[in-house]
């Protein structure tokens, strides 16, 4: 669903579950000349917190590993950028292109 999502908006996707050491990369995509990392969260309920609050200052600091990892192990020399698609009860994805993490 995310990857059509981001379809739709115009990006092309060059790579879905992307696994290094260092984990894994939900979604990498091409928009606009730039290589986009995207994280992809989704909760059925709000009950636990929201997809967004998944994304935490440990989670961030594992995805910088990883995208740096993608980024010299592919000689990467375009802009990069991190986004996140999150899919609450609604069922309707959102793009975070501005990411606030909680601390937990």
């Amino acid at each position: 669903m995310a990857a059509e999502f981001l379809t739709a908006l115009g990006y092309k996707i060059i790579a879905r579950n992307h696994r290094s050491r260092f984990g894994e990369i939900d979604i990498v995509a091409l928009h606009k000349g730039d290589i986009i990392f995207v994280e992809v969260k989704a909760r059925s309920s709000d009950r636990f917190g929201t997809p967004a609050e998944a994304i935490t200052r440990s989670k961030l600091e594992k995805l910088r590993r990883l995208i740096a990892d993608f980024i010299v192990r592919y000689n990467i020399i375009r802009p990069v950028r991190f986004e996140v698609v999150v899919v609450g009860d609604s069922g309707l994805p959102q793009l975070i292109t501005e990411i606030d993490f909680v601390d937990r």
